[in-house]
């Protein structure tokens, strides 16, 4: 897991941003915690929004983890 490539999509005030983990959509997150939540459920169990924020991992589209 720990390659593979996370996207989260451009932000959308009515669906939340789309996160992609490897080629399967996981959800729609409205804020960082969700991202965190679905790394979690992807079996990165300690990650936090620390974690999410900082990794090299995330492809931030449409605005980076400040844009919801």
């Amino acid at each position: 897991m720990t390659s593979t490539r996370v996207i989260v999509g451009p932000p959308d005030p009515e669906t939340g941003r789309k996160v992609q983990i490897g080629d399967r959509v996981v959800g729609h997150a409205f804020a960082v915690r969700d991202v965190a939540a679905f790394m979690q459920e992807a079996g990165l169990h300690d990650w936090d929004e620390l974690d999410v924020v900082r990794s090299e991992l995330i492809e931030w589209r449409g605005g980076g983890p400040e844009h919801w």
